[in-house]
């Protein structure tokens, strides 16, 4: 008898016949995961199983898996050959802590002839047994005892099933660039959108020396933080002081945040297309700043011409945002007091509510496609 860790997956099921392909990557994201433990995965049907580790390691492949987006829950078990002896008299060691309880078997090898429902009493009788002071409760129980027959000829007995992340599994969505700001909302939109199947890419402006190089290295800890959940990003770290200095020096004040945003999703997109990404994200949260009205975020979207553009936390509130990124491991490396670059040259009262044709005059003040070609040529390319 040794323990295993029966690992289940949920939605990947409704995929028909591309049902190996999620399959498939899953346990890729699984093994990526597990690379730093002496361990085995292996699967049987509709389950795949972490065994032949060191009990030491035991929490932190928990914690592994469960960073793991396309995995629903997870168990630790007792792994057995299938016999119903074997079965009976692992049964006959078990001691409850609650003082109701209930069996439930799931046979998945219908080569074991005993049905689940007999099989259940059969168990529960010797399980009570063994706990007089216990009694079966099959609607309310304070306590079940899981027993899984499967298809390998192993059967595996536990208690707990803990709950994971759920979604589909990174990487079955295709690629999208997502604009990384030192701030607590793009890590959650990044978090999010990998959760349905999106490999992450970054893209982050930076304006030195007006924002420093301990500002940098914030987003670039964000990165590694994010990295946990979606696999290994590229980053992409634009410089975009020469940028922000001419808008600053040629256009309207108020018009300043509106123009840096629109340069940003150009420069997003371009970047993102060299880099074979299919959609952009950012973190846009509606009414949060004077940027994200219905007409700012109009005006920066026009500069996507080609991709979409995912906005997951359009409709959450600063609360709902947060408790995410604590949730995540985030929020204490995002609230770090080093500004970004839209903090650089901001202006007393931005227009909240900018008019298109207004835009569009000031930037022909700057010579747009020599300052975009000139930031992206320039980038720094990190592998986190």
């Amino acid at each position: 008898m040794k323990k295993s860790i029966l690992i289940r997956f949920g939605e990947i099921f409704l995929k028909g016949k591309n049902y190996l392909f999620f399959e498939n990557t899953l346990y890729k994201n699984i093994k990526w995961r597990l690379k730093e433990f002496d361990c085995e995965l292996t699967r049987t049907a509709g389950r795949f199983i972490v065994e032949n580790f060191e009990d030491d390691d035991l929490d932190d492949i928990i914690d592994a898996i469960k960073c793991v987006f396309g995995v629903v829950s997870l168990s630790v078990a007792y792994e057995i050959d299938t016999t119903l002896d074997n079965i009976v008299e692992i049964c006959k060691t078990i001691k409850l802590v609650e003082k109701t309880f209930k069996v439930e078997v799931k046979r998945a090898d219908k080569r074991f002839e005993m049905p689940s429902n007999k099989l259940e009493a059969l168990l529960g009788g010797i399980i009570l047994e063994n706990n007089p002071d216990t009694k079966v409760d099959v609607h309310t129980p304070k306590q079940e005892v899981y027993v899984e027959i499967r298809q390998n000829g192993k059967s595996y007995v536990y208690y707990e099933k803990i709950p994971c992340l759920g979604g589909m599994p990174v990487g079955t969505s295709g690629k999208a660039m997502l604009l990384l700001s030192g701030g607590i909302d793009s890590p959650v939109a990044g978090f999010l959108m990998a959760k349905r199947g999106l490999k992450i890419d970054a893209i982050h402006f930076h304006s030195y020396p007006y924002t420093s190089e301990q500002a940098r290295q914030k987003v670039i800890d964000l990165a590694k933080i994010v990295k946990k959940y979606t696999g290994n990003i590229t980053l992409h770290i634009i410089p975009f002081t020469h940028i922000q200095e001419e808008i600053h020096k040629n256009c309207d004040d108020e018009y300043m945040v509106t123009l840096v945003r629109r340069f940003m999703m150009d420069i997003a997109e371009r970047v993102a297309k060299e880099n074979d990404c299919s959609a952009i994200i950012t973190g846009e949260n509606l009414a949060q700043v004077a940027s994200q009205t219905v007409e700012g975020i109009t005006s920066t979207n026009k500069m996507a011409k080609d991709l979409p553009v995912f906005r997951p936390l359009i409709s959450f509130d600063k609360v709902e945002i947060s408790q995410i990124a604590e949730k995540i491991g985030t929020y204490e490396t995002s609230i770090l007091p080093y500004e970004d670059c839209c903090s650089v040259f901001l202006p007393k009262k931005p227009v909240t509510h900018p008019k298109l044709d207004r835009v569009e005059k000031n930037e022909t003040l700057l010579d747009r496609e020599t300052l975009i070609k000139e930031a992206i040529q320039n980038q720094e390319i990190l592998k986190i």
